[in-house]
């Protein structure tokens, strides 16, 4: 009786110390001497130039945080490691621990509160649409019978359908299995409008062969903040990243990247996006917060 007690107590010990380590990313940090960065292949924030490289103005945000946190633990050198995610597998990857930051195009709303944790928001999104500049779509209105693509897994599904209900409209609906993939659609004829994220709509026209054909048009059909995501319930990093974060903001390296991602020509193709920052990032900046879209909807 007493082995089978010290058998369960030891496997209650162990289980207690992984539950432990898994709430302590700082301590996974430590004691690895590494940790992997989540960022994305195709997104107006973070995106690759190929063969592991990966870009943008999150995903170096995420670099500096990460450069930060290896001072605070004292580390001589931190190994980071890039895990591409998808719009589908993001959540799953961070809460079973494969990615310990995710530093892509994440909105920040109630439903993934639930799962997941938000760093402050760093960049203020407004859904529109891409079109061809010769499709004589200038409003939502205007896609009533038409085809419209989005990117599997992203809340600009839920956004599409809301205002497909509002506006008693009929149209079809396909998705692509990642960003680059629904703007493929657009430029290949088999959608007649791209919605999604202002930031990535203007990321893939830029990239695009001839990037005057197309044009981003209509009424903001959502404000969404987007954040840094990481494991719910471990106050101890999530404060290491805002820290990081607020230090970007006021010693102005945070508004200096904006411009080196937005307004200066970016690789591949040295081409200018040209997105001024938003009044809303702005004010998110000014005022750090981690509030979820559903506070944004309740200012309009």
């Amino acid at each position: 009786m007493k082995k089978h007690l010290l058998a369960a107590a030891i496997v209650a010990l162990a289980a207690g110390s992984a539950f432990a380590q898994a709430g302590d990313t700082l301590a996974k940090i430590k004691g690895s001497g590494s940790v992997t960065l989540g960022v994305r292949e195709s997104s107006g924030l973070s995106y690759t130039l190929g063969n592991g490289k990966y870009v943008g103005f999150h995903t170096e945000m995420g670099e500096r945080i990460l450069d930060d946190i290896q001072k605070q633990l004292g580390l001589a050198k931190l190994d980071i490691k890039y895990q591409p995610v998808t719009s589908q597998n993001r959540i799953p990857l961070v809460t079973n621990g494969t990615v310990d930051l995710e530093c892509g195009s994440t909105t920040n709303n109630a439903a993934r509160q639930k799962d997941v944790a938000f760093a402050v928001t760093t960049y203020v999104e407004e859904v529109r649409m891409a079109v061809k500049a010769n499709s004589g779509i200038t409003s939502i209105k205007d896609l009533k019978g038409r085809t419209v693509a989005t990117t599997t897994g992203t809340t600009s599904v839920q956004t599409l359908r809301k205002n497909e209900r509002a506006g008693n409209l009929d149209f079809k609906e396909v998705y692509g299995k990642d960003h680059a993939d629904s703007f493929l659609m657009v430029e290949t004829g088999r959608a007649d409008a791209f919605v999604m994220d202002g930031s990535i709509l203007a990321a893939n026209i830029s990239k695009a062969k001839n990037p005057a054909d197309y044009k981003i048009v209509g009424e903001v059909l959502s404000v969404e903040p987007i954040a840094c995501m990481m494991r719910k319930d471990d106050p101890a990093f999530k404060k290491a990243v805002d820290d990081s974060i607020k230090r970007q903001i006021a010693d102005g390296s945070l508004a200096k990247l904006y411009d080196k991602w937005f307004m200066q020509p970016v690789p591949p193709t040295n081409t200018k996006i040209g997105l001024p920052m938003s009044e809303a990032t702005k004010e998110a900046w000014a005022h750090p917060n981690d509030k979820p879209m559903e506070d944004y909807a309740a200012k309009k």
